[in-house]
């Protein structure tokens, strides 16, 4: 690499939004043909460094430079021109428009009088599949895609650029393993090509099987620089957080209770059949399998978002009624949603009113909310989970990806939930954080509550789970208790090949 002049270079950027200095001084070389990883906690100034390149975000000092020359872009389309594509960590789809339209949005393919043609932007989506392995229709609306499926439609769309320089922010934070191989696949073929490839994730797995090197970036400022091949772990870890970490799943043994949470025979025609188990006081049992298993929309049944087709739910042995989340929440029924930008927060409104959302009615008085006791609610919760914001009045939205699923966990726990389930709990956060999460999940099972939590995560699930339930097609194909469980047994129950429920 060192032969080659770098296709990417930052040279002292520092961004600061009001008195918040989200970047101070950072540098970075990206050579031809290299994949860099890019770790750090979550408001280290990793999606501010992003930005920047993909031109959402001036720098206020420094220099970028692509293949030697100044890059200063006044929007994303210039970033566009000079070879930068971006694959943010959430999708950005718009759901009302096709696939295809998504991937070749503000450059279709045009005919006489400058007409779209709809069909040659079908066929090059067809193509751009192809070259990923993705099985899905061009023609299809966006709305109801999964989030792994919209992740490879993001992916599908940068792609589309014929990129130089390619930015993944957490591309497989919602990928099962499979998917995962097949983008680790394209990033290989984009590596030989010339491409260069900034990876940024939280999986250290995956920093280690794809990065030549990796930086480290720690409170907006550039930490390390080094060859992937002489780090481990414990090191990255100590870089990025500045201090030693205690155990990743602080799973400590609590007394199981009696049933919390029965769910028997549920069933949902095409999307899961005949599911049942139960979740006692003061266990954390993993609803594990891989992606399109139908895990979330189980949890999406137990709760009441969707109406079941058949089958019960029992909250302490109280049958709830289909299909009615307030009765859910009314019997101390709490989801933490996979998708905490569409399903989980309101991103234009504050972080207090989004902490509070789920007790207006218990904080009111005759009817009214006043601003100093919402606020002072969402104070507690926010020092209780160690939320970092400058004002609980900033919005939502201005939060790091960690900072806001604690806003979301704080919406619901202020409820004093009997039964929580988190779908994803730890997706697309860092490590720090990720310990604060399953301390929390550790402590609520020990002071009584039920715990049922879906993760693609072979580790979190073995880390944290009192047991495993694995989900094949729909169907529940195994129970396993934690002195069984083991990454060989869960994945082969999760592809159909072992497991008996």
């Amino acid at each position: 690499m060192s032969e080659l002049p770098p296709i990417l270079s930052l040279r002292h950027v520092s961004k600061s939004f009001g008195a918040v200095r989200a970047l101070q001084d950072v540098r970075l070389d990206l050579w031809p043909g290299e994949v860099h990883g890019l770790v750090g906690e979550n408001g280290a100034g990793k999606s501010t460094l992003v930005k920047i390149l993909a031109g959402a975000h001036p720098a206020d000092a420094g220099t970028v430079l692509v293949d030697g020359r100044e890059l200063s872009p006044s929007g994303p389309s210039d970033a566009r021109a000079a070879g930068i594509a971006v694959i943010y960590q959430e999708p950005a789809l718009f759901p009302d428009l096709s696939v295809a339209e998504n991937i070749f949005m503000s450059r279709q393919p045009l005919r006489s009088l400058r007409r779209i043609d709809a069909g040659a932007m079908r066929r090059a989506t067809a193509e751009l599949f192809g070259r990923l392995g993705i099985h899905l229709d061009p023609g299809r609306p966006a709305r109801g895609l999964s989030i792994a499926d919209q992740q490879l439609v993001e992916i599908a769309k940068a792609l589309a650029f014929d990129a130089r320089i390619l930015v993944m922010d957490e591309p497989t934070a919602a990928l099962s393993g499979v998917e995962a191989e097949r983008l680790f696949s394209v990033v290989a073929s984009l590596r030989e090509a010339g491409a260069a490839v900034l990876f940024i994730s939280h999986r250290f797995d995956e920093i280690f099987a794809l990065c030549h090197r990796v930086t480290v970036m720690r409170d907006g400022r550039w930490v390390s620089t080094d060859p992937a091949a002489g780090l481990t772990v414990d090191e990255l870890v100590r870089r990025m957080v500045g201090r030693e970490v205690s155990a990743l799943y602080p799973r400590t043994d609590a007394a199981v209770g009696e049933p919390r949470l029965e769910v028997r025979s549920l069933t949902r025609h095409g999307v899961f059949r005949d599911v049942s188990f139960t979740v006692r006081g003061g266990e954390i049992v993993a609803l594990a399998g891989l992606v399109g298993a139908g895990r979330s929309e189980v949890a999406r049944a137990v709760f009441g978002i969707d109406r079941p087709d058949a089958g019960e739910v029992l909250v302490d042995g109280v049958r709830l009624p289909p299909g009615d989340t307030g009765r859910a929440i009314a019997a101390g029924l709490a989801l933490v949603p996979e998708d905490r930008r569409q399903q989980g927060l309101v991103m234009e409104l504050s972080v207090e009113r989004n902490a509070t959302l789920t007790r207006r009615w218990s904080l009111s008085r005759l009817g009214l909310l006043t601003g100093g006791r919402e606020r002072a609610a969402a104070r507690e919760w926010s020092e209780r989970l160690r939320v970092k914001t400058a004002r609980l009045t900033d919005p939502v939205s201005a939060l790091s990806g960690g900072n806001q699923q604690k806003v979301v966990l704080a919406k619901w726990l202020s409820t004093g939930p009997r039964v929580l389930i988190v779908d994803e709990p730890t997706r697309g956060i860092d490590v720090g954080t990720k310990a604060e999460v399953h301390r929390l999940l550790s402590e609520l099972a020990g002071q009584g509550v039920a715990v049922l939590m879906i993760s693609s995560e072979l580790p979190e699930v073995l880390g944290m789970a009192d047991r495993v339930l694995v989900m094949h097609e729909g169907r529940l194909v195994a129970d396993v208790p934690r002195a069984e469980a083991g990454e060989e047994r869960v994945m082969l129950a999760a592809t159909g090949q072992g497991g008996a429920a």
